[in-house]
């Protein structure tokens, strides 16, 4: 019969089953995490959600997502930055989406306004006069109250403030009907 108290019949001691356990679940929380972070850049909280998921035990979460914050593979803030940058850049989101996008995340409140504070009123205008003229194209053959309700309604679906949107749209439909007359007057030159 063998011994009960977690030594071997030669003397040495093995491990016990509760210690087999916990050495099991750290490599496959390890597997795990790495696998998610081989994927996408992810936040610890997301990571946390994972291992909750696959029943790993909490003490065995914390550890493993610190050693993995510690050498850097895990870094919040990092990741708030570029996720406010690229959803800013290349989909044209407003600093008041991305904040609820980060939060939803897991996102400490003081680093999203640490990632956000990259985002200038004026950035956050001129990446809207972006999106209005380059939607304005498609828009064309609408009359202007149909223009401007759908790109007003463009720019509030990607959480931009309402004053701004109006105020943005307006001022693009100006500059688009200065630039039709100018052209219109061209033509109408040239042809005579």
């Amino acid at each position: 019969m063998p011994p009960s108290n977690g030594s071997s019949v030669d003397g040495a001691a093995t491990p016990s089953t509760d210690e087999l356990d916990v050495a099991e679940a750290r490599i496959l929380a390890r597997k795990i995490v790495l696998r998610r972070l081989d994927a996408a850049p992810r936040t610890r909280s997301e990571l946390s959600e994972s291992l909750v998921a696959q029943q790993i035990p909490a003490l065995v979460i914390t550890e493993v997502l610190d050693r993995f914050e510690e050498v850097g593979l895990i870094d919040d803030g990092l990741f708030a930055r570029m996720w406010a940058q690229s959803r800013h850049t290349h989909r044209g989101q407003s600093r008041h989406v991305i904040r609820q996008e980060l939060r939803r995340k897991g996102i400490d409140d003081e680093l999203i306004a640490t990632a956000l504070d990259v985002i200038s009123d004026d950035q956050e205008a001129e990446r809207a006069r972006a999106l209005v003229e380059r939607k304005l194209v498609s828009l064309t053959r609408f009359d202007n109250h149909v223009i401007e309700r759908r790109l007003v309604g463009m720019l509030a679906r990607k959480g931009y403030p309402t004053s701004l949107c109006f105020a943005v749209v307006r001022e693009s439909l100006t500059t688009y009907a200065i630039e039709q007359s100018e052209e219109f007057a061209v033509a109408q030159r040239d042809q005579g």
